[in-house]
Parts: structure tokens; sequence; C-alpha cells
């Protein structure tokens, strides 16, 4: 899969790409990702992308020109894939749109600043707005970060364990079991039983039963979701 990122602010999100799964992913070619800088797009010398909104009121608005010319010189006219805007107005990003966006070969990340982007540009541009909480930023690469690693891991061969995003939180409607690791004791504290049996059908069973419990007890509303 290719992401192509709009941003104002490309130097955010280049460090998080050269670490750790998404590095890996990239040198693998599972996934490939170019940033963009819309100030490239501006014509005018001091590459300027907002102005004052018409109407009054604070803050400041990122121009429909550069946007439209950057997005339309990269995707094409219209533009050859979904371009997603970052917005706090957006449809709440869940694990189910992870796994419906990483059946795509390509998308389009655009990151808003300021006040946000001039309305026309939702109207004639974007394709979807998605938002990662109900929250505002200072601006949309964090949430294009988000996006960017939630749905690589739906990517084959992208995690090491091809099962391991379908087992995550969320994967099966359920919070993720607990996870232990060496020492078996610790100040006391030891690893349940269970897993150090060996028998694989009654830690499964455990897992299951404790995803429930935790499920029920932090995040009973997925719980209520499944009735």
């Amino acid at each position: 899969m290719h992401f192509d990122v709009f941003t104002l602010f490309p130097g955010v999100i280049q460090p998080y790409l050269e670490s750790s799964i998404l590095q890996r992913a990239q040198e693998n070619k599972l996934i490939s990702v170019a940033l963009h800088n819309i100030r490239d797009w501006t014509q005018d010398r001091h590459h300027v992308t907002d102005d004052a909104p018409y109407g009054g009121g604070g803050g400041m608005v990122m121009k429909v020109e550069p946007i439209f010319a950057a997005v339309e010189s990269v995707l094409g006219t219209p533009p050859a894939c979904p371009l997603i805007y970052l917005s706090p107005q957006g449809r709440p990003f869940t694990t189910a749109i992870a796994q419906e966006l990483a059946v795509q070969p390509r998308l389009g990340l655009l990151c808003g600043r300021y006040e946000g982007i001039d309305e026309r540009v939702i109207e004639h541009l974007v394709t979807d707005q998605i938002s990662i909480g109900d929250y505002v930023l200072t601006g949309g690469e964090l949430p294009a970060m988000v996006l960017i690693d939630a749905i690589s891991r739906f990517i084959p061969g992208v995690l090491g364990d091809p099962d391991g995003a379908h087992d995550d939180s969320f994967g099966n409607g359920l919070l993720e079991y607990p996870h232990y690791t060496r020492p078996e004791e610790f100040r006391g504290w030891r690893v349940p039983d269970v897993l150090l049996s060996g028998n694989h059908a009654l830690i499964a069973k455990w897992r299951k039963e404790q995803s429930i419990l935790r499920t029920k007890k932090q995040r009973p509303d997925l719980l209520d979701d499944k009735r």
C-alpha cells in the first residue's frame, strides 16, 4: 500500500516512519509513504498557505488553491485514490475502518492546521473525513501517523504474526487478554499457572475468559454493542 500525506510539516512525521515496524514494512516494500509539503505548491514568494476567514473570527484558515494544486499534482484530476481529511468532525476511527482501508492500494491523507481548511476542499476534493477522538489537536499530522500505523498492521506481512492484528484489542470486539513473560515470579507475584501448563486448549480458554472480564471491567460499552 502507498500513502500520500499532504502536510505543512512533513518533518513532524518522518522520524516516526524511520523506526520499528513501519521502517521494516517500508524496507520490505509492503508499504510506502510519500510526504508532500503543501507549501511547495504556493505561488507567492513567502509560500503563504493560510488567510483570515471570511466573516471574521479568530485564527486562520488553510487556503484552497495550494491544497488543490498539491493533491491534483500528485493524485491526478480527479484524485486516483481516496483522499481522507483528518478532522475532529470526521467519523470516529476504529479497527473496522482500519481493516476497510487496508485493502486500498493507495490512500491520500490531508493534514489540516490552524482553524482548519477552506470548506471547498471538503466539498469538492476530500472523499472522507476521519477523527481519532473527540478532542482537537494542533494539526492533522498525529492523526495521519495513527492511521498509517493502524492500517499497516492489517497489511499481510507487516507484523511477524499473521494473526497479530486480529488478536489485538478490538480485533474481535474485545480487549486483549493479559500478557506475562520471564521471570515466573517477581516480588511474590506469579505468572498464572495455566500459562505455564503447556496445555494450549486451556490457555486459549483462559485468554478468552480474561478478555471478556477485562472488557466488562474497562470497556463494558463494547459488550453492549454485541447484544
